[in-house]
């Protein structure tokens, strides 16, 4: 193993996580969903700090490992989550309850998020979370583009595909379309873009402006 591996290896291992984080892990991986690592889940923990995060909006729910890391020490914080699986969603409402958080400050929304996303107020956010299908992931950023304050930060997990991104040999519709998003906030001066590769890659990027 590698210096760089075995630093990865410590970095995921660090993290403590609640046992409502735990049971929703175990929940994610019974029902065949990849949630986000540990370490994201510690990052956007701290993030939602850091941001003194208020208004976060979550583009797939899952069963609530990122919705409970971003609320995680942010008691006041409100969550908009929107889940496009009846299913998921089902099991996310049975464990945000059991850790306590109520319906109040965890919307969860079930529909598409590319119909729902456009009825969203304005500079609302100061998170907003895009972890959905990556094949429409430009047109998720677009619209999380509007939502987010100036100042707020966009974050995508996930950016780095399994190693696919780097890999000049991959060229699937959702590989390419991470490149895509990652060539575009790249290139933007109205963005602060940066990619960790904590976890399975991390992007976040920050809104610029007053």
């Amino acid at each position: 193993m590698s210096k760089l591996e075995r630093n990865w290896q410590y970095t995921e291992q660090y993290p403590s996580e609640t046992d409502a984080l735990v049971r929703a892990r175990r929940v994610s991986l019974e029902i065949g969903i990849e949630p986000v690592s540990r370490a994201v889940s510690a990052e956007l923990s701290a993030l939602a700090v850091l941001s003194g995060a208020r208004a976060i909006c979550e583009i797939g729910t899952g069963v609530g490992v990122s919705g409970l890391s971003l609320l995680r020490h942010r008691p006041e914080a409100i969550l908009t989550s929107i889940e496009i699986e009846p299913e998921y969603l089902r099991e996310a409402r049975a464990l945000f309850s059991d850790a306590g958080i109520p319906a109040s400050r965890a919307r969860l929304v079930e529909g598409d998020a590319r119909h729902v996303m456009p009825r969203l107020n304005l500079a609302a956010y100061d998170i907003v979370l895009l972890d959905a299908e990556q094949s429409q992931l430009l047109e998720y950023f677009e619209h999380a583009l509007g939502i987010v304050r100036p100042g707020g930060a966009i974050v995508v997990p996930s950016a780095l595909a399994h190693g696919r991104v780097p890999d000049p040999a991959a060229r699937d519709e959702a590989t390419q379309a991470m490149r895509d998003l990652l060539a575009v906030v790249a290139d933007s001066d109205a963005i602060a873009p940066a990619l960790s590769p904590v976890g399975d890659g991390l992007l976040t990027v920050v809104k610029l402006g007053a």
